[in-house]
């Protein structure tokens, strides 16, 4: 310790050395800043307004501990339990779906088939495509009178669907809007299936296995580092989604799609309640780093590294 103490106070002395880390130290500057402005700062008053009574139609503001908190938690806000259930009812149907889909068009789009550059550039497109379009493309095709899903399903003789409309299946409906967006998920499984090497397919092979074998046995371990990656970046954005709650759903039918963010933004502007929004961030906070800690503990028992290792 003394050594190194002494080592960087020599360098230190070193004009060449002395200035490179000054300019090191002005080019990092600017991203500290902001971390510290943009990032930090809007954390720490969020925290604080969280613990008063704050308002913008308020003069004063009175602290209030932890009086917020304890009113989302025993129930007095009727909407907070009712808007967990439903993003944990999102997550825990969007994750899953989102990997799978993702993970088996990338399967497709990795074999070397005709074709194969314009049919990746075809599933990409629709991430691209600003979301408000979408929605506004989904909300015709699930429309219950007029749209083009129930059309498909009464040719199929099937029953109609209310898709959007109804409590029981506008959760599932929102998670099936969502496959539409998959493209960067997917791109990031096709590179991670690209960095395969083939010799261990053919090692498979000539000991007479077959493309279950390859899947099971190479592919997915193989792949499990991205698979993980996905897996906390979809549980993330899951807990923070908005968009087609806020454009699709407007958080109904009768709160059935009342999702955290939602809930958040809808007492912040609509309700002007700034303190309790702020206890809601805290929580929603709370909640995904939790989840997020949960996938890093287990990751080590599903998630092979190069080399064999966990």
């Amino acid at each position: 310790m003394v050594q190194t103490m002494k080592a960087k106070e020599s360098n230190w002395k070193n004009p060449q050395y002395r200035n490179r880390q000054i300019a090191g130290t002005l080019f990092a500057l600017p991203a500290i800043l902001g971390f510290l402005i943009f990032v930090i700062t809007p954390m720490i008053l969020s925290l604080y307004y969280s613990l008063t009574d704050f308002s913008v139609f308020k003069e004063k503001t009175t602290f209030l501990g932890f009086e917020n908190y304890r009113k989302l938690l025993d129930g007095s806000d009727p909407f907070f339990y009712k808007s967990l259930k439903a993003t944990l009812y999102y997550v825990v149907l969007n994750v899953p779906a989102t990997i799978i889909f993702s993970f088996l068009l990338a399967l497709l789009l990795n074999r070397n088939i005709k074709g194969r550059a314009l049919f990746r550039g075809i599933f990409y497109m629709p991430s691209i495509i600003p979301i408000v379009a979408s929605c506004m493309i989904w909300q015709y095709l699930l429309n219950p009178d007029l749209g083009l899903a129930n059309s498909i399903l009464k040719s199929l003789g099937l029953s109609k669907s209310m898709w959007l409309y109804d409590e029981k299946s506008v959760i599932p409906t929102v998670v099936l809007t969502n496959l539409w967006n998959c493209g960067s998920t997917m791109v990031i499984f096709l590179a991670g299936l690209q960095n395969i090497p083939r010799h261990y397919y053919e090692a498979v092979e000539v000991d007479g296995g077959n493309s279950l074998h390859k899947l099971i046995y190479i592919t997915i371990p193989m792949v499990s580092p991205v698979l993980f990656y996905n897996a906390v970046m979809c549980a993330i954005t899951s807990f923070q989604a908005f968009d087609k709650a806020y454009i699709l759903t407007e958080g109904g039918p009768n709160n059935a799609s009342l999702f955290f963010s939602y809930l958040i933004y809808r007492e912040a502007f609509a309700n002007a309640n700034m303190s309790v929004a702020c206890a809601l961030g805290w929580v929603l906070f709370v909640i995904t780093g939790v989840c997020s800690i949960l996938l890093f503990k287990t990751s080590g028992k599903w998630v092979f590294h190069d080399g064999g290792g966990r």
